[in-house]
């Protein structure tokens, strides 16, 4: 039989984290799978595990092997391991040990049932989609990357304003003054975009959302488009200081007047292995901690829904 490898993705740096990512190590081995990790991850759970000195470093194979990547964290945790995956497209399986943990599919508590079901491939994998990100000055590419939550243009200095231009599907539709723009998938929507007063978008609609962030302008409301529409963001030559693009956060580039920032559907999407089927909807209620007093059900004859 060929060898399993499993990614393993923790934030080593926190006891608790470093504990998980010791648990699921031993359980992978114990079942004879091989656990996969960056070096520096590597390192700290050896240190803390001398037995488990069969964990192969992430640098050292094809990510092509990787069966499933699991990751130990809140969401930023499974940001950045959606970067180290982004190659070969092994589904993400996130135990959140954060706070709220939208894209985590188990807690903590459960979490050697969750390797148990990981090695019995007992899982569905969801595709989200992602964006893809290019930056142009004048008819030049000069930087491309994607995001899975969100592609931010923001102002660089606190107290300089951002001057910007609207452009959607190649014809413009504002410009004004702002702290910057959030272009999000359904997956973000409950993350940057959410705390800018964006809407929540149901993960299974594809489509994208534009949301400003302080604009000085009497129309700038939040946008939602069709999945084939393209957004463009151009930092107008009035702004005075530069702007930056941030991308979930993590992968950033900075943006001097005269810059365009072209935002579209990416490709590539992200694949969550997923442990429970329920709606979204009982996602959202309890991972925002919703009250639903007084909810008595459907009124009897109403249809379910599909």
């Amino acid at each position: 039989m060929p060898v399993r490898h499993m990614l393993v993705v923790s934030h080593t740096g926190r006891r608790d984290s470093l504990d998980a990512a010791v648990t699921v190590c031993r359980q992978l081995v114990a079942a004879g799978v091989v656990p996969v990790s960056k070096a520096d991850e590597l390192a700290d759970i050896v240190a803390q595990a001398p037995e488990l000195s069969s964990i192969v470093s992430l640098d050292s194979i094809d990510t092509s092997e990787i069966e499933l990547a699991i990751v130990l964290g809140g969401d930023g945790t499974i940001l950045r391991a959606a970067e180290l995956v982004r190659d070969c497209g092994a589904p993400l399986l996130g135990v959140n040990l954060g706070h709220v943990g939208f894209l985590a599919e188990s807690e903590r508590d459960n979490l050697q049932e969750t390797i148990r079901r990981a090695l019995a491939r007992d899982y569905e994998v969801e595709e989200r989609m992602t964006l893809s990100v290019r930056v142009k000055v004048g008819g030049d590419v000069v930087y491309e990357t994607w995001a899975l939550n969100e592609a931010t243009v923001e102002k660089a200095s606190r107290e300089r304003m951002l001057e910007v231009v609207i452009e959607v599907d190649g014809r413009p539709l504002s410009s004004f003054g702002c702290d910057g723009i959030v272009m999000s998938t359904p997956t973000g929507s409950t993350a940057y975009s959410f705390s800018a007063g964006g809407p929540v978008v149901w993960p299974s609609l594809e489509a994208m959302l534009l949301v400003p962030l302080s604009p000085h302008a009497l129309f700038a409301r939040p946008l939602v488009v069709g999945p084939d529409s393209v957004f463009a963001v151009e930092v107008l030559a009035r702004t005075q200081g530069t702007g930056v693009l941030w991308c979930d956060g993590r992968r950033t580039h900075d943006l001097a007047p005269g810059a365009r920032v072209i935002v579209r559907r990416s490709p590539v999407p992200v694949r969550l292995a997923r442990l429970h089927q329920g709606p979204f909807t009982d996602r959202l209620v309890g991972k925002f901690n919703l009250p639903t007093s007084g909810w008595r059900g459907p009124a009897e004859g109403e249809a379910a829904p599909a």
